[in-house]
């Protein structure tokens, strides 16, 4: 019997192939679903905040649950399961996808079978193959379809410690060059992994099977090492920390490109995001995805600076113990500062130089404006979005990260 909910949507002209195999939950608007959706066989809908743009395809390879998603046009999900995500116009997700809360996927990013996913930002035409595990991440470059930043098949992001934190987002390029859309692509050779947290800089390749340990400050470098010198075979305590300064650094420059990205959402993306109610359900899930990962992020560096408190009581450096004691007391209101500051974010003053840019914009087809940017425009949009990163990393005038 065909619910109520999914006869709606076939009188609004959804497709359904087989609609006594799918389900549409109660909670689903018809109003947020596309006249000319396909939905295949076995496919679940369900969340209030669903929303699925002009010619977007579910389910063509294996059945999919999709659940309080926003998908622009022309988004294929192949089938899998995909949770509190947005999907931007041209996104493409093979089967067996697993795309869990705190994804945003811009244009034309795509995924290959098999590939998990969670509180990751892929910009522009990022691709990614299949078997991959790749969460807490931003990845950006690359200039088009045939020049985008790669993800090898088979690839992981290492994401959680021994000591059982998470304090370990990646970051592959960055903000306030990536939004550009100018940047040399990053390449991560299949069968590899990437042990977090670190940055990697534009135009970097890493080759097949290498696990990367480590940041990467030069651009256009091609990079390979053994994983260890020699054999290790030692006492090691999981409660004891090492030193920590990279890590609270690598954390905050983190939350800062987060912070800027969302700024660039809020004042440059609104120009081309506010068009049609499937447009505007993208540009608000997008938003909502940058506030989840910016919490997730600050609530990462809450369970380590616990961590590291305990950890006091048995490390042996003193130069690490004498960090651990920064970290633990600084924390407190280094949080109040950054919680203040991504709070009013909202309500921060555009600078005059930036606006006139943004002013100057035309309205739609937002990857060809960008790149059509005059060369002052862009160094105007990154000098601002360094700023926001600037700020989170000289958040309270903290000497330790210095």
């Amino acid at each position: 019997m065909v619910s109520t909910a999914l006869h709606q949507l076939q009188v609004r002209g959804v497709t359904f192939l087989a609609p006594e195999t799918n389900y549409v939950a109660p909670d689903v608007n018809p109003d947020r679903i596309a006249s000319g959706v396909v939905i295949h066989p076995g496919c679940r809908l369900s969340g209030a905040e669903l929303a699925i743009g002009p010619g977007c395809v579910i389910g063509a390879e294996a059945p999919a649950t999709v659940s309080d998603c926003q998908l622009g046009a022309e988004v294929r999900l192949a089938g899998g399961f995909f949770d509190r995500a947005t999907f931007l116009d041209d996104v493409k997700a093979g089967s067996g996808a697993h795309v869990r809360p705190g994804c945003l996927l811009e244009e034309k990013a795509t995924i290959a079978h098999s590939v998990g996913i969670k509180q990751t930002v892929f910009m522009p035409w990022v691709t990614a193959g299949s078997l991959i595990n790749f969460c807490d991440a931003l990845v950006a470059g690359g200039t088009s379809s045939k020049d985008h930043s790669e993800i090898g098949s088979s690839y992981v992001h290492f994401n959680f410690t021994p000591h059982r934190d998470k304090a370990t987002a990646v970051l592959f390029g960055d903000v306030p060059r990536g939004v550009l859309l100018n940047q040399p692509p990053i390449f991560l050779g299949g069968q590899g992994g990437m042990v977090g947290p670190c940055a990697i800089a534009y135009g970097t390749v890493i080759p097949a099977g290498q696990i990367w340990r480590g940041d990467i400050t030069v651009p256009g470098h091609l990079v390979a090492k053994p994983a260890f010198r020699a054999p290790i075979d030692m006492p090691y305590n999981a409660r004891c920390y090492p030193a920590i300064k990279r890590v609270i650094r690598s954390n905050l420059r983190y939350i800062g490109n987060i912070a800027a990205l969302d700024m660039w959402y809020r004042v440059v993306r609104a120009r081309f995001m506010l068009a049609d109610p499937y447009s505007v359900a993208c540009y608000a899930g997008a938003r909502l995805r940058l506030a989840e990962i910016l919490d997730e992020r600050m609530s990462r560096l809450d369970e380590l600076a616990h961590k590291v408190e305990q950890s006091l009581a048995c490390v042996p450096d003193a130069t690490a113990a004498d960090e651990h004691r920064a970290f633990v007391d600084g924390w407190p209101a280094l949080k109040s500062t950054l919680t203040a500051w991504l709070g009013a974010r909202e309500c921060a003053t555009v600078p005059e130089a930036v606006q006139a840019v943004v002013t100057a914009l035309p309205s739609a087809d937002y990857l060809r404006a960008i790149q059509s940017l005059s060369v002052a425009a862009t160094q105007t949009l990154t000098g601002w979005l360094e700023q926001a990163v600037a700020c989170v990393l000289n958040a309270g005038n903290w000497s330790l990260i210095r």
